[in-house]
């Protein structure tokens, strides 16, 4: 796993060993950011499921202004650690489940990443729990990776959806 863009381009980040891992591969990643490229200056970002990281640290390298992290995992939290020290990024990493950090997160962002396992479906209950908190700015998007396609909530708009292999990308705007 590297970092594609920015000022940490080319780095090469830490990652996991074992079967139910599944990092955004590269090219996905790329068309990703090619997508979100003007919105990413300045941006205030949250990384739901972080795993390594890679989705927020690429989001530094390209110019947000914060990051903020979270997975329930050790492993995951130990890694991510890692790479934030290797990027030297001073972001505080949180170990909670993910409806545990959405209940106490303060602000908004500009881009909330949710890449959680694909066995799971907490779209609908991310997106009715962002939108009763107010944490999505006015021009904000919720990016949302599974492995099919997933209903959203109500008030939500599908702003645009890709399908690369096995991996589904739904971005959605309220």
């Amino acid at each position: 796993m590297r970092i594609i863009a920015g000022k940490y381009r080319g780095r090469t980040l830490s990652s996991f060993q074992g079967d139910n891992i599944r990092p955004t591969p590269d090219r996905v990643k790329e068309s990703l950011f090619q997508i979100l490229s003007g919105k990413l200056s300045g941006a205030r970002v949250l990384d739901l499921f972080a795993g390594s990281g890679a989705l927020g640290i690429e989001c530094l390298s390209r110019g947000a202004s914060e990051a903020v992290f979270n997975d329930s995992s050790r492993e995951s939290l130990s890694v991510l650690e890692k790479n934030l020290r290797l990027v030297k990024e001073g972001a505080k990493p949180y170990n909670l489940d993910f409806r545990t950090l959405l209940a106490r997160v303060e602000g908004q962002f500009d881009l909330i990443f949710c890449d959680p396992p694909y066995k799971e479906n907490y779209l609908k209950e991310i997106l009715d729990t962002v939108r009763t908190r107010n944490l999505l700015s006015a021009d904000g998007l919720v990016v949302y990776e599974s492995e099919r396609e997933e209903m959203g909530a109500e008030g939500w708009i599908l702003a645009d959806c890709r399908k690369y292999g096995r991996t589904n990308i739904s971005m959605w705007k309220l």
